[in-house]
């Protein structure tokens, strides 16, 4: 096959994106695959500012804050057995895939 996979990971919870990442590096070295990565990427903030009273109060806020963090995976000269691999691997629900080839 001899062409790049990129894998991109990404979740609200670091250590589940970590893991994820740690599982995915072990299976595709056991293949024998070249592998780049896990390299972090920037985290994206959501700041989300709410009244804390409905009527009166208006200056009384509160802030929650949503992160999501993703890493990348590049995957070079793959072959079947990668892609066997990969399929088979069970991650945790809480992790988006993204792959490309």
């Amino acid at each position: 096959m001899n062409q790049r996979i990129r894998i991109k990971l990404k979740s609200y919870d670091h250590n589940l994106v970590d893991k994820s990442a740690e599982k995915i590096v072990k299976t595709v070295k056991t293949t024998g695959a070249i592998i780049n990565g896990p390299i972090p990427l920037p985290t994206h903030k959501r700041i989300f500012t709410v009244n804390r009273s409905t009527f009166v109060n208006k200056k009384s806020r509160e802030q929650f804050q949503l992160s999501s963090h993703k890493r990348l995976i590049d995957i070079y000269s793959s072959n079947s057995k990668t892609v066997e691999a990969l399929m088979k691997l069970e991650l945790p629900s809480g992790v988006e895939v993204e792959i490309k080839v």
